[in-house]
């Protein structure tokens, strides 16, 4: 049953510096799929410049009612980094039609919406667009990298208490998106819903790592050395997953895995800075053998010595197959009668 139009929520998306993979994500929301999602939600798109039909001044006077009071808009989802360059003039990126550099209309439009989302890791934080020194001048909405402020300010706050609602990742789980539009839409958000980064707790309430179908080698230290090989990623491939928010391991993407599960390393995306960890993606940098990235939480002291007691009790199955670019050696039961 559609919800009466006067009970709907109107939603405005607007992409600036970034790829447009976040809406490719979006497209492959399952159980249910996006447009299903929001209509049961009763958010209204009002534009979209990848999957609306207006363009042109049929988009530019969605805007300009906007602006002028003549549409309610509940929800700013902004994809993409804010480009300031050159200069702070905004003039890298300049609003098609308007005459304006679109960092000035998102910010006019963020003073309209009663929510503003970050969708994706460069409109949370600058992403990908800030790696290489920032010639772009690249900001997230209310972040800049780890630093508070961004496009919005430090001190931005919505029309019902709100940060800049971020929704990280490169690209972003469609299923983060479909589940905090509709909480934001229905009126469930509240401030302590969110984390010190305004990301919801229900993505950076768990991480990476839970759920990772490695885990039984992580927790023996039994490590893949190359990328084709089935051991744990972290002590040498630069597995991140102890580290980053997120349940990709849990909450399959397209319906069958994840990163790690994909045979490639989990690089942080959700996190602030992760472009530019300063080495390799595949390569865990160590002091004296221990790697410098620690789990969350995990003090390094009890660190060295849980990784000793889990390397010296290995069992020979998963040291085996640790570099092994498949199961080699399976369980086996010990025999009956023999305790081994």
């Amino acid at each position: 049953m559609s919800m009466p139009a006067s009970n709907r929520r109107n939603l405005l998306w607007l992409q600036s510096g970034g790829c447009g993979g976040c809406t490719m994500s979006l497209l492959g929301a399952e159980g249910p799929d996006f447009l299903t999602a929001f209509e049961a939600a009763g958010i209204n798109v009002l534009w979209h410049p990848a999957l609306s039909r207006e363009t042109g001044h049929e988009a530019m006077a969605i805007i300009d009612d906007i602006l002028a009071g003549r549409i309610v808009l509940d929800i700013l989802c902004l994809e993409g980094s804010v480009m300031m360059g050159p200069n702070g003039s905004g003039k890298f990126h300049m609003m098609a039609g308007s005459g304006k550099p679109m960092k000035d209309m998102i910010d006019a439009l963020a003073q309209q919406a009663k929510h503003v989302v970050g969708v994706g890791s460069c409109a949370a934080f600058g992403g990908i667009t800030m790696a290489g020194g920032n010639p772009g001048e690249a900001c997230g909405l209310g972040y800049e990298g780890r630093t508070k402020g961004g496009l919005l300010g430090d001190d931005y706050i919505d029309q019902s208490g709100l940060p800049v609602v971020n929704i990280p990742g490169c690209p972003v789980h469609p299923d983060w998106v479909t589940e905090t539009l509709s909480q934001l839409a229905l009126g469930l958000m509240a401030p302590d819903h969110l984390d010190g980064y305004g990301r919801p707790h229900a993505i950076s309430g768990t991480l990476v790592h839970h759920g990772c179908a490695r885990n039984e080698f992580y927790e023996y230290k039994a490590s893949a050395e190359k990328l084709c090989q089935i051991g744990c990623m972290m002590e040498n491939l630069g597995c991140k997953g102890t580290q980053a928010a997120g349940d990709c391991n849990k909450r399959s993407w397209n319906g069958s895995g994840s990163c790690i599960s994909g045979g490639y390393p989990c690089i942080a995306c959700t996190e602030p800075g992760f472009e530019e960890p300063g080495h390799s993606f595949v390569e865990t940098p160590k002091i004296a053998g221990i790697p410098v990235g620690l789990p969350t939480d995990m003090p390094k002291a009890w660190f060295i010595a849980l990784a000793s007691l889990s390397k010296a009790a290995t069992p020979p199955r998963l040291r085996k197959n640790a570099t092994a670019d498949r199961i080699r050696v399976y369980p086996q039961r010990p025999k009956k009668g023999k305790n081994t």
